[in-house]
């Protein structure tokens, strides 16, 4: 059996996906990579099929319907066989030394008989067009290179989340949780990281810059333009996010703490982008989705409301939104997203 499925959802990804494919493949039998083509138009198909005929035990090339990112990683999830399992994204790379690394700790978890559920590395955000590269690490937070469990959680600066990039699951983990990804929906990478949480019991994080993020593309999805032509799609993710789970009835309370913080840092990003779109249906919607949170979960709504960037983004006057943007505007500038 594999030790690591690495799903690589690929959707006219041909001009770049080489690079991805290519870094995994230094983890040689011990990996499996699941090209996953979601309806391409280009040359995707193509490429897939060779990577798979040149490295037939290594990689499998699946084909399928466009369905959207969740939908092509619902479908590695499905032909995964591997004992963990992490998403790379068709235009991101691993750094391969980090790899090399990450592998050896899965091993050793495996060999010692170690149940791990989750293991964190750091991620890289690599922004070409402000030549700027920033890595993101939970020093400070999380014990370094040791077996521990939410108990042991240190408290998260603002910048530090659980993302997408940064996990690994145990694909066990993953099937417990029932994790289905809704079609033709972006942003779902946050769906993926949030609702695994209550199942994970055992973590281990180790401070390398495995995952290298790449940001700056004009048509990317996390673009600033993109993200906000695409708000609906953004306020779909946060009330399935809001529905999943009562965090307030979390027994742990560093994982409680956790799964509220990362529900602010999204209520954030949603209301940031409905603040920037500058129209009335914008502020509209703002309003209607903090109302649908309070409607669902008053507890939540008063939690989220009273951290500080939860009460910071509610200021409703011209001067208070443009505070908003300002501080957005900083924070943009420091961690180098979007």
């Amino acid at each position: 059996m594999k030790i690591l499925t690495v799903a690589i959802p690929c959707y006219n990804s041909a001009a770049y996906m080489d690079k991805a494919i290519e870094s995994a493949l230094i983890g040689g039998e011990d990996i499996e990579i699941l090209i996953v083509n979601d309806g391409s138009k280009d040359t995707t198909s193509i490429i897939a099929d060779e990577y798979e005929k040149k490295y037939p035990s290594i990689i499998r090339a699946i084909h399928k319907e466009n369905g959207g990112h969740g939908d092509a990683v619902n479908t590695g999830l499905k032909n995964a066989t591997g004992i963990y399992f992490k998403v790379l994204d068709s235009d991101d790379w691993f750094d391969k030394e980090s790899l090399k690394r990450v592998l050896d700790i899965l091993r050793n978890m495996i060999n010692d008989s170690k149940s791990l559920d989750m293991l964190i590395a750091n991620y890289v955000y690599e922004n070409v067009s402000m030549q700027k590269s920033k890595s993101i690490n939970y020093k400070g937070v999380m014990p370094e290179d040791k077996f521990f469990t939410w108990n042991e959680l240190g408290n998260f600066k603002s910048s530090q989340n659980i993302l997408m990039h940064s996990v690994i699951y145990r694909t066990e983990v993953l099937r417990n949780c029932n994790l289905e990804l809704p079609k033709h929906t972006f942003y779902v990478d946050n769906i993926f990281v949030y609702k695994p949480l209550p199942y994970v019991n055992t973590i281990y994080y180790t401070d390398l810059d495995l995952y290298r993020y790449f940001i700056g593309r004009q048509d990317q999805s996390v673009n600033e333009k993109i993200m906000i032509s695409r708000i609906d799609q953004q306020i779909r993710v946060t009330k399935i996010l809001i529905d999943c789970y009562d965090p307030m009835s979390i027994e742990c309370e560093q994982l409680r703490k956790y799964m509220i913080k990362f529900l602010v840092m999204i209520m954030t990003v949603s209301t940031v982008l409905l603040i920037k779109a500058n129209t009335e249906e914008g502020l509209n919607k703002k309003e209607e989705l903090w109302n649908y949170l309070n409607s669902k979960n008053e507890r939540l709504y008063e939690e989220v409301n009273k951290s500080f960037l939860g009460s910071f983004v509610q200021f409703r006057s011209t001067f208070g939104r443009k505070l908003i943007l300002l501080a957005y505007a900083l924070s943009r500038k420091v961690f180098g997203f979007n």
